[in-house]
């Protein structure tokens, strides 16, 4: 993943253009992908998709020399700058610079996707640095009709069901968020090929926002297939695991990835309809059962959205171990029943059955509940509790609860609540 996410890292991507293209391509070297162009000016619901950007290169010089260049860092450049080649005033370009007074050394990212506009973005003690003078500001850059682009690559499971999985790609240099999502993804899609699945994968990537609907609107007659989904970005970072929860909150993709991030000493977050492009799965029109899966939430974490986004940000054990919580998620969704997730009715719900004369307590008593597990799942199999939310209550781990289930059904404690009525 990381040998990945550094190859990305130089390519400058936006919401529609050759850098989209470049990172898919590479992408596809790993899994295969269909992709989709969506010509610019094509409605999707609310919005209209934009012309295309592309840069070949840019520079803004001044009396003491040259200032930046895009071919140091393309977050130098504000985000669909038109063409521009003009000598200028330090007065009359500095409505043109961008910079972020709050983190002076970093240059911000920036962009202005929907309304013609250019412009340079500079470190704030940079700019403060400005001598007057003469300057000459040069952007090699095209905006004409073209396409918007986005790719999804399909693991075929046993079901039509289908758990979604997506992820942005319109984002430049930026290696958390969101180059993180995006070798994270591709990785899980390898690591799924080939394996048995109760479920169908649908791995989306595209650009934030607009790509979600455009793929929403070109596939609203197959939405009732989308069972469970993830929005995977800003899994690199350091900071805890965090899971925020779909719009409605008590879909069955939140308990999965509920307990797993509690287990794993993550953080669990209510719905906002602030952030990412959950935003749009989940709008009241589809209002699909999708979270996000992340570590820092995304204008969280230190160096969000400018140049201290890098990749000495972005480390290897991070991404392994946001990788390994997906799979974790994933695993819960798919051992379905009954070997997995399950609704119990105890069958002798009235005080505690006795567990010693079956060979389930400890022959010495005294100290600790060592038969906690086992507490707990005859406790809450009332018929309204399943496994994941026995684990959740309990703060045991998934495994241990469904091996305690096991036990108790085995010496003929629990029975097993019609799998239909569980769901």
């Amino acid at each position: 993943m990381t040998e990945l996410l550094e190859r990305l890292f130089p390519i400058c991507r936006s919401l529609t253009g050759d850098g989209v293209r470049q990172t898919l391509d590479i992408v596809g070297e790993q899994i295969p992908l269909e992709r989709t162009e969506v010509p610019s000016g094509t409605q999707v619901y609310d919005w209209t998709v934009p012309r295309e950007w592309n840069i070949r290169g840019a520079w803004l010089d001044g009396p003491q020399g040259r200032v930046c260049d895009f071919a140091d860092s393309n977050l130098h450049v504000l985000g669909y700058s038109v063409p521009v080649n003009e000598r200028l005033s330090l007065d009359e370009l500095r409505p043109h610079l961008f910079s972020d007074p709050e983190r002076p050394q970093v240059i911000p990212y920036r962009t202005s996707y929907h309304n013609e506009n250019w412009g340079f973005c500079l470190p704030h003690e940079l700019v403060e640095r400005l001598p007057d003078g003469e300057y000459e500001a040069v952007i090699d850059s095209t905006l004409e009709d073209g396409s918007l682009t986005y790719a999804e690559h399909v693991v075929p499971g046993a079901s039509e069901d289908e758990v979604l999985l997506s992820t942005y790609v319109c984002h430049p240099s930026l290696a958390n968020d969101n180059l993180s999502g995006i070798v994270l993804l591709t990785e899980l899609a390898k690591r799924l090929e080939g394996s048995s699945r109760r479920y169908t994968y649908r791995f989306l990537f595209s650009p934030a926002t607009l790509g979600p609907l455009t793929w929403l609107s070109r596939n609203e007659e197959r939405l009732d297939r989308v069972k469970h989904g993830l929005v995977a970005c800003c899994v690199g970072d350091p900071g805890p695991l965090t899971y925020k929860r779909s719009r409605r909150g008590d879909r069955e993709i939140d308990r999965a990835a509920g307990h797993v991030v509690r287990a794993r000493g993550g953080q669990i977050r209510d719905w906002s309809p602030l952030g990412g492009d959950e935003r749009q799965f989940g709008s009241p029109g589809f209002d699909l059962p999708v979270g996000v899966l992340s570590r820092t939430p995304q204008d969280e974490f230190p160096g969000y959205h400018s140049s201290a986004d890098d990749l000495m940000l972005v480390r290897p054990e991070h991404l392994q171990d946001s990788l390994e919580t997906y799979l974790e998620v994933l695993e819960i969704l798919e051992s379905g029943l009954p070997a997995g997730n399950a609704t119990y009715m105890n069958t002798s719900p009235k005080g505690e059955p006795q567990l010693g004369r079956r060979g389930l307590y400890r022959p010495i008593g005294g100290g600790s509940f060592a038969e906690g597990a086992l507490l707990w799942v005859l406790n809450l199999s009332d018929g309204e509790h399943d496994l994941v939310a026995i684990a959740e209550r309990s703060g045991l781990t998934f495994d241990e609860i469904r091996a305690a289930a096991d036990s108790l059904v085995e010496h003929g404690l629990l029975a097993e609540v019609n799998p239909s009525s569980a769901r």
